[in-house]
């Protein structure tokens, strides 16, 4: 019986990590649609030296770490390349997963990303050749009438990173400046704030499978994904799935989130580059299941049906629609194309029907277990202080208890 590897790269995550690990334990030998059976296990990986005509024992490794660690993210670019171990996200494209080259290539497609100016440096970069460059080719520049072109209220934010890291809203000339002194040797965009949105929209994305979240920034961390349903009309809905598989099929990225503003009924995407996407139970809460579940099931299609991973970006076919004079609507529609035809979408869902077909009724089953509990439990005391055990199991029960009511509604 043929048997797959799963890899984890994993830093300081404990929670999300055991409740796949224990869904791969329980999913059982896989059956191919041609017949054959597959063994699927995982193991976290660890850092160590290696040479680069080692031989890799994973088959497939879920990366969480090496957007930020340069050891575990040389080790991918050279599995990739010398012995095509299928990873989730490209390490090739990391730096466009820091947000600038994002920006571009969304605009060049059409979308609606909002006004944005990159400045220069605040502080003198550490860098002895940066004195005499500086003085001879930096162009002084008035920052005031910069962000005056682009109009108040804004947004500076890193070019790079994520977790709302350096991010402040600019409503005047002194939170401009206020910001700008301390972004110090942070390379910094102004975006053009989408004042007055209705809905800040989360989509994460794995594989072909996207789940679009109401999302509300400003409340505490275990709060921000609010359950809701219909909160989107259906074209707004079809477009930011489209919107954040196309982000992820554009840069070969599978595991993603993107986060949209909407207006109006216009989607403003403003930040879609996350190479270790929030899956934290703690976060997530009633959506936990169906990330964990999406992950297993992406993971099982790409080993079993032997996928061979895309981790250099083609632009052309993109740019292709992008560049031409079709209107916004019909670019959807074939970047919507141009997406299911990487994620092979249509071999994904039947395989997922024949193949696993029995994996939506066991992870309810693992919902509604005592292991489940266990890890929530251990989730909870790990993160919150003793006072607050209590208060947070219950939010957390009763939100997972409403996705395994609702899941139980669909399974009939």
């Amino acid at each position: 019986m043929p048997e797959h590897l799963i890899g984890l790269l994993l830093g300081a995550e404990e929670d999300w990590p055991q409740a796949f690990e224990e869904l791969v334990r329980r999913v059982g030998p896989v059956t191919a649609p041609d017949g054959t059976t597959h063994e699927i296990r995982s193991e976290r990986l660890t850092i160590e030296p290696f040479n680069l005509r080692d031989k890799p024992r994973t088959d497939l490794v879920i990366d969480r770490l090496a957007h930020w660690y340069y050891h575990p993210r040389e080790w991918l670019k050279k599995i990739a390349l010398m012995d095509d171990v299928y990873l989730m996200n490209s390490p090739f494209t990391f730096q466009a997963m820091e947000k600038h080259a994002a920006y571009c290539a969304l605009m060049r497609l059409g979308m609606n990303v909002p006004e944005t100016v990159l400045v220069p440096y605040k502080n003198p970069i550490d860098n002895v050749r940066w004195a005499y460059t500086s003085s001879k080719y930096n162009r002084s520049f008035d920052l005031p009438s910069v962000a005056a072109e682009l109009g108040y209220p804004m947004f500076m934010k890193p070019f790079d990173g994520g977790a709302w890291r350096g991010v402040s809203m600019i409503r005047d000339e002194r939170d401009l400046s206020s910001a700008y002194d301390d972004s110090g040797e942070m390379l910094m965009h102004l975006q053009k704030a989408v004042d007055g949105y209705e809905v800040f929209a989360r989509a994460l994305t794995i594989g072909p499978e996207t789940m679009v979240m109401k999302f509300r920034p400003d409340e505490p961390m275990h709060n921000r994904y609010e359950v809701a349903y219909d909160f989107l009309t259906p074209d707004v809905g079809a477009e930011t799935r489209t919107i954040a598989q196309t982000v992820n099929a554009f840069f070969r990225w599978e595991f993603n989130s993107c986060e949209m503003l909407v207006k109006d009924g216009v989607v403003y995407p403003i930040d879609y580059a996350n190479a270790c996407p929030d899956v934290a139970i703690t976060s997530l809460h009633y959506y936990f299941p169906w990330a964990i579940k999406s992950l297993l099931k992406w993971s099982i299609f790409c080993m079993v049906t032997g996928r061979k991973a895309s981790t250099m970006v083609d632009t052309a076919p993109w740019f292709e629609v992008g560049d031409s004079d079709h209107a916004y609507e019909h670019k959807l529609g074939e970047y919507q194309k141009l997406a299911d035809a990487h994620f092979e979408t249509e071999k994904y869902r039947e395989f997922v029907d024949k193949s696993l077909g029995h994996v939506d009724e066991m992870v309810l089953d693992w919902v509604l277990s005592d292991d489940f509990d266990r890890l929530l439990v251990e989730t909870v005391r790990s993160t919150y202080p003793a006072h607050e055990h209590d208060k947070f199991l219950g939010h957390f029960r009763g939100l997972t208890g409403l996705w395994a009511k609702d899941e139980g509604k669909i399974l009939g």
